[in-house]
């Protein structure tokens, strides 16, 4: 009885180290800006819950200011306050 032979599998097991390496110049610059998109992201979630609350207390203080002067207009700069003409006639 004749022995089998092994049969040699002669495809390559790697890519070349040239190879390698140009994928691994465009993939980390790709990793690092998903990265960043992600702090990014997270900062613009914390920055809206920021604008909220930020919005949430200057109409606190527009309630307070209404009660006391009334349905006005007030110049956030100079604090001078708008009367309006017609809904005082």
């Amino acid at each position: 009885m004749a022995k089998k032979e092994k049969v040699v599998d002669l495809k390559p097991t790697k890519i070349t180290e040239d190879q390698l390496k140009q994928i691994q110049e465009v993939v980390a610059p790709i990793n690092n800006i998903q990265m960043e998109l992600g702090r990014l992201a997270t900062r613009r979630h914390t920055m809206c819950h920021e604008v909220s609350e930020l919005q949430k207390m200057l109409t606190e203080i527009q309630t307070v200011l209404e009660k006391e002067y009334g349905k006005v207009n007030i110049n956030i700069s100079t604090g001078e306050i708008e009367y309006d003409v017609e809904a005082d006639s």
